[in-house]
């Protein structure tokens, strides 16, 4: 093989990185750990990456990826397919509309923003989950699941920056 095709192979590599990364964070989220009572805990660190991705990357994370994803958190988690398809593609075209003014600002402001979405996303699931069994599922672990999630977020926030620097110049 000669070199150009070492160097495509590379640059395809490197524009996976964002999806592959991101898979590889829902299909860990939903690993069953034998601990109790922390599945509904567990912070969604596919919107986190969707989120970031978004902002910085968005031609690395197009809507199909977006979806797909979706679909395998729904197939892992055991819930209606569909919902985190959804929310997902919402949460990635309201970042995508506003990603300028996201991606100028600072880590602190992209974070302040990050808390109102994050609220609304776990809002809908919530919301979609009680519609689809026609009841209304206790909301405290999708409150102590999102406020685990904003916890997170700075610290993929930082690793997704360094892959961003190391990997995709």
């Amino acid at each position: 093989m000669n070199l150009t095709v070492w160097t495509r192979l590379d640059v395809v590599a490197r524009n996976l990185f964002p999806f592959a990364f991101t898979l590889l964070l829902v299909m860990g989220a939903v690993i069953p750990l034998r601990v109790p009572d922390l599945s509904p805990i567990i912070p969604s660190l596919g919107l986190i990456s969707i989120f970031y991705w978004a902002i910085y990357r968005p031609g690395l994370m197009p809507g199909w990826a977006v979806f797909l994803l979706g679909l395998v958190q729904d197939l892992l988690s055991g819930g209606p397919i569909g919902i985190h398809a959804l929310v997902y593609l919402l949460l990635a075209a309201a970042v995508g509309s506003q990603r300028r003014v996201l991606a100028a600002g600072s880590f602190t402001f992209v974070w302040s923003l990050f808390l109102p979405a994050a609220a609304v996303a776990f809002f809908l699931i919530w919301l979609l989950y009680s519609l689809n069994i026609m009841a209304m599922i206790d909301p405290r672990s999708v409150v102590f699941q999102y406020l685990t999630t904003v916890a997170v977020y700075p610290c993929l926030a930082w690793l997704f920056a360094q892959a961003q620097r190391i990997l995709l110049r």
